[in-house]
């Protein structure tokens, strides 16, 4: 089994894999696994995931317990604050967990490493990928120039938001860009212990600017929508970060450990099946951050993918995999991308009349433990896992 892509959905597909009995070799382009600042949420029905692939507990070590997350304005303060406590029937996980992602493409290198089965070879691009009846053939380069042919029997394209293996199979990618430019920041100030009653995870809405505040094991990362007309340099200019985060709090100069700006898709590919090549993750489907379901969805693709795959492998038809497509693609549009723009609505909000009905049914949600429940269950993503298994 080829991979292309050593990122968090990558790596995890080709644990589940291992797990199933099937070798791997994963193709990365970097000359190491990213170590940054990228997702750092994941959600209850994620962690469940990765505990039965022996993946969670270091992480939950490494990371933050956040059991409560809110709804904020900017003027008025809370709003609602939501209980992940209510799920402890559902799940093993009853939380997020706040931890940079490089923390889980590290253990996951660590059980490839491991095994005689896998091999992860680095500084190797994927350039394309051509398949007949019976295999895939993956031509790659690697960074000196020198051109490698790989041979399997399939091919999972994890590799990204670029994705070679999606241009490769010609499929649409549809959708459409966000015109605001995103700016991530991270810092050691402690927003906790400066802002009363705030919860680890904050989408704070505002009709001028919304932002979102969440704490990872060391800092505390803001996201803020940025000017598109604005330049890159200008955006990362050390002045202009320091008035955006003196508008949030007023107070002595921020430190600032990492800043990064990028622009946001919310796309999703036509097919995810091609033969005996498949998408998941960014390849196959991009959305905005506001709900942290990116990384998630992405995970839960390599999931239900390799259960499918390790079934094929052993001898089942190939048609086995058409319910990964039809319940993965579907979720992708109806849940992880409906709720990311549905969440980017509600923070950018202008009309007051608006504003108010939407506090006031936020409001009511967390009140009556019925809608509550029910409205954890959606965000967390357990409930769309559950509604997947009526698609056939």
């Amino acid at each position: 089994m080829l991979i292309a892509g050593a990122g968090p959905v990558g790596l995890v597909a080709a644990v589940s894999l291992l797990e199933e009995g099937v070798p791997v070799t994963v193709l990365e382009a970097s000359s190491d696994l990213a170590v940054d600042l990228r997702a750092s949420t994941f959600h209850p029905p994620t962690l469940d995931f990765l505990s039965r692939l022996g993946l969670a507990d270091g992480l939950i070590e490494r990371g933050r317990k956040c059991p409560y997350w809110q709804f904020r304005d900017r003027k008025e303060g809370e709003i609602a604050t939501f209980d992940l406590g209510l799920l402890a029937s559902e799940t093993d996980h009853p939380y997020r967990l706040q931890c940079e992602q490089w923390k889980l493409t590290e253990a996951a290198r660590a059980r490839l490493e491991a095994d005689p089965n896998a091999a992860l070879i680095t500084d190797i691009v994927v350039e394309n990928a051509t398949q007949n009846a019976d295999r895939v053939e993956v031509t790659a380069r690697r960074t000196d120039g020198a051109a490698e042919t790989f041979r399997a029997r399939y091919l999972i394209g994890a590799d990204g938001a670029r994705s070679a293996v999606r241009r490769a199979t010609g499929v649409a990618f549809e959708g459409m860009t966000i015109p605001e430019i995103f700016l991530s920041l991270s810092t050691p100030f402690r927003y906790d212990l400066a802002i009363d009653g705030l919860a680890d995870i904050s989408y704070i809405s505002d009709p001028e600017e919304w932002l979102v505040l969440l704490r990872t094991p060391t800092l505390w990362r803001v996201l803020f929508p940025t000017d598109p007309g604005l330049s890159d340099a200008a955006i990362l200019d050390p002045d202009f970060i320091e008035r955006r985060m003196q508008a949030v709090l007023p107070g002595a100069p921020y430190e600032i450990a990492h800043k990064t700006a990028y622009r946001v898709h919310e796309r999703v590919a036509e097919k995810y099946i091609h033969g005996r090549i498949f998408l998941a993750g960014d390849a196959a489907h991009l959305n905005n951050p506001l709900g942290g379901m990116g990384m998630n969805g992405g995970i839960h693709d390599a999931v239900n993918l390799s259960a499918r795959l390790a079934e094929v492998w052993r001898g089942a038809p190939i048609e086995t995999l058409g319910r990964y497509e039809r319940q993965r693609r579907k979720v992708a549009i109806e849940t992880v991308q409906a709720q990311a723009l549905r969440n980017r609505a509600m923070l950018n909000e202008a009309d007051p009349a608006k504003r108010r009905a939407f506090h006031d049914d936020l409001r009511a949600t967390v009140d009556d433990p019925k809608r509550h429940f029910a409205y954890v269950m959606r965000s967390s993503m357990i409930q769309s896992l559950r509604d997947l298994e009526a698609v056939a």
